[in-house]
């Protein structure tokens, strides 16, 4: 199984969402339309900003917990401004 480390962004907020899945479009879809509690619902639209796959979930999870970190912010937040705006 393939797992998906990505960050979605919300260009109308400016405001970000770092999370992982196994089943991306079903995920992203879920914060664009079916949830209807929780953070993702206050900033939608969102689109998919960046994605890094793995095959090992104790990595997926290590890596995005490394993404939600203050240098890994940084990182998603330039790579953001540099590649998105």
């Amino acid at each position: 199984m393939m797992y998906t480390v990505y960050v979605l962004y919300s260009r109308r907020f400016d405001r970000i969402y770092i999370g992982f899945t196994s089943d991306m479009e079903n995920r992203l879809r879920s914060h664009n339309e079916f949830a209807t509690k929780g953070y993702t619902t206050k900033f939608r639209p969102w689109e998919i900003a960046f994605t890094e796959n793995y095959t090992d979930k104790n990595e997926a999870m290590k890596r995005e917990k490394a993404l939600k970190a203050g240098k890994g912010r940084e990182y998603i937040w330039n790579y953001i401004r540099q590649n998105l705006t």
